[in-house]
C-alpha cells in the first residue's frame, strides 16, 4: 500500500506542545529522544466475529465495543493510512507457550450446555460472576490472541513500525485460571514472541486495573520491565499494584508500578506519564514497546474512577509513539462501550499520525453516541482529585529512585532466532477454516446470573442509566 508523506499536526487542547515547556520534576527532558516527523508502517488487526461474543446481559465487559470501533475507524477512512489484516486464529501450541494444558484443556471442552459437567473445576479454575463461561469462550480467546501474536510477528519481520489490535490486551489472565474478565493473556503470548528476536521489551499499561497478569509472568526476568499506571488502594481489584511490587531475582527493578488515587485529572496523568516513561526510555533502552491501552481510565467508565478524558489518554499513546521505537498497541478494559470507542479510534488516528475531525462520521451505530456524536465528549469532572500535588512528587521521586538502581540496560547474549517463527500448524488451520459460518448471531441470553455490582443501567444498548444521566 502505497502511503503519503506525513505531517504531524497536534489537535488543539492536547499536551503535546507543552512537552519540554517549565520545569519538570528531577529535571527530566521529556523530549530529548522523540523522534518529531516519525512516519510509521501501521498494521491494523480486526475480525468482525470478535465483536459478536457476550459475557452475559448483566456483564459489564462487552466485545461488542469492537464493532463500534471498527466502524468508526473504517468510516473516518484510516484503513487508507494502515494495513489492515484479518489474523488467524492462535492455534492450541502458541497458547501452551504460556497457560497450562490443564487449563486449556478445561476452556477447550467447557461449554454453557455442559458446564454442569465441570462444576467441580469451576473452584480450581476461577469461575464465577466476573469469569463465566459463555458461548463460544475458547473461539473467542484463539480470535484475540491470534490477533496479537501475528501483531508481534509483523513487528518481528519488519514489515510494520506500529501494529494495533484492539481485540487484546486482556492483562489479568494467569497461567493457570482466569481473571478479571480474561482467560487467555494474549499479551503475555505476544511479549514472548518478541523476545525471540529483541533483547528488551518494554510492557506499559494504561488501563485503571492493575496489569498483574503480565507483571507476575516476568517478575523474574531483566528482559522485560513492566510498567503499570492504575488505581491502587489495597481493596481496587485486583489487589496488587503496590509501588513495593518491584520484581524479583533478576527482575528485581524491572516491575515499575504507578499506584493513583481516585480523580486523577488529565494534566497531572500525562505529566506523570510523560516524566516516568522519559526515565524508563533512557534506562532500559527497549528495542520493542507493547503498550495497553485500557480505557477503563477514561472519566465516566461504569467500572472507573478516573476523570481522563480521550485526548489526555491518547497524549500517552502519541508520547511512546515519537521515541520511534517498534510498538504493538493493544486493547483492554473499558465498559461506556461508546466511549472505548471513540478512545481507540482517535488513538488509530494517533498511530497513523492523522488529525480526525471532532463531529464523529456517520454509522449505522450512530445513535450509540448521542446526544453529542463527537469524537471527544466531556468525560471529567465527576470524581474528586485525591492525588495532591506532594502524594505525585513523592511516588514520581520514589520511581526515579528504583529505576536508578539500574545501572543501565541489561545485556544479552543473543541467539539465532527460530527458523519457525511463522509456527503455522496448518492441520488445526484446516479445521478451523469454516468455524465463522457456523457461528449465527442472536445467540439467546441465559439468566439465572446474578447482576454484576458495576452494572446501573437498564438498556441492553448499553446507553444512559434509568436517570437521564449520560454515563
Amino acid at each position: 500500500m502505497g502511503r503519503k508523506k506525513e505531517t504531524i499536526t497536534y489537535p488543539s487542547g492536547t499536551f503535546s506542545t507543552s512537552v519540554s515547556t517549565g520545569s519538570t520534576p528531577m529535571g527530566l527532558d521529556l523530549s530529548s529522544q522523540t523522534i518529531e516527523h516519525y512516519r510509521p508502517r501501521v498494521s491494523y488487526y480486526m475480525r468482525e466475529q470478535a465483536g459478536d461474543f457476550h459475557y452475559g446481559k448483566l456483564h459489564p465487559m462487552k466485545p461488542h465495543r469492537l464493532t463500534l470501533t471498527n466502524h468508526l475507524v473504517l468510516n473516518y477512512g484510516l484503513h487508507k493510512h494502515m494495513d489492515v489484516f484479518e489474523p488467524r486464529r492462535a492455534t492450541e501450541d502458541e497458547i501452551l507457550e504460556f497457560h497450562s494444558s490443564d487449563y486449556i484443556e478445561f476452556l477447550q471442552r467447557v461449554t454453557p450446555d455442559n458446564q454442569k459437567d465441570f462444576a467441580n473445576c469451576f473452584a480450581e479454575f476461577n469461575i464465577g460472576d466476573d469469569c463465566p463461561i459463555f458461548d463460544g469462550m475458547w473461539d473467542f480467546c484463539r480470535i484475540y490472541s491470534g490477533a496479537s501474536i501475528e501483531a508481534a510477528r509483523k513487528l518481528i519481520s519488519g514489515s510494520a513500525d506500529i501494529a494495533v489490535n484492539w481485540m487484546g490486551g486482556l492483562h489479568h489472565a494467569k497461567k493457570y485460571e482466569p481473571s478479571g474478565f480474561c482467560y487467555v493473556n494474549d499479551i503475555v503470548l505476544a511479549i514472548l514472541q518478541l523476545l525471540r528476536y529483541y533483547p528488551r521489551v518494554l510492557y506499559i499499561d494504561i488501563d485503571i486495573h492493575h496489569g498483574d497478569g503480565v507483571q507476575e509472568a516476568f517478575y523474574t526476568t531483566d528482559r522485560v520491565m513492566t510498567c503499570s499506571f492504575h488505581k491502587y488502594n489495597g481493596d481496587f481489584f485486583p489487589g496488587t499494584g503496590n509501588i513495593d511490587e518491584m520484581g524479583a531475582g533478576l527482575g528485581k527493578f524491572y516491575a515499575v508500578n504507578v499506584p493513583l488515587q481516585d480523580g486523577i485529572d488529565d494534566r497531572s496523568y500525562t505529566q506523570l506519564f510523560k516524566t516516568v516513561m522519559t526515565a524508563v526510555m533512557e534506562t532500559f533502552c527497549p528495542q520493542a514497546i507493547v503498550l495497553q491501552c485500557g480505557a477503563d481510565s477514561l472519566g465516566l467508565d461504569r467500572l472507573g474512577v478516573f476523570n481522563l478524558s480521550i485526548d489526555a489518554h491518547g497524549e500517552c499513546v502519541r508520547f511512546m509513539r515519537r521515541f520511534g521505537v517498534p510498538m504493538m498497541v493493544i486493547g483492554g478494559g473499558g465498559y461506556t462501550i461508546r466511549n472505548v470507542a471513540r478512545c481507540w479510534t482517535y488513538e488509530t488516528g494517533i498511530v497513523c499520525g492523522t488529525e480526525l475531525p471532532k463531529e464523529l462520521p456517520h454509522t449505522v451505530y450512530h445513535e450509540f453516541f448521542g446526544p453529542d456524536y463527537s469524537l471527544h465528549p466531556q468525560l471529567s469532572g465527576r470524581v474528586v482529585n485525591h492525588n495532591s500535588k506532594a502524594y505525585l512528587n513523592q511516588l514520581t521521586a520514589r520511581i526515579l529512585e528504583q529505576l536508578r538502581y539500574l545501572k543501565g540496560a541489561p545485556s544479552v547474549q543473543m541467539h539465532e532466532a527460530p527458523p519457525d517463527i511463522q509456527g503455522f500448524l496448518e492441520d488445526q488451520e484446516r479445521r478451523d477454516k469454516d468455524i465463522d459460518e457456523d457461528r449465527e448471531g442472536g445467540k439467546e441470553n441465559r439468566g439465572g446470573r446474578r447482576e454484576h455490582v458495576a452494572e446501573f443501567y437498564e438498556s441492553d444498548h448499553d446507553q444512559d442509566d434509568d436517570t437521564g444521566l449520560d454515563v
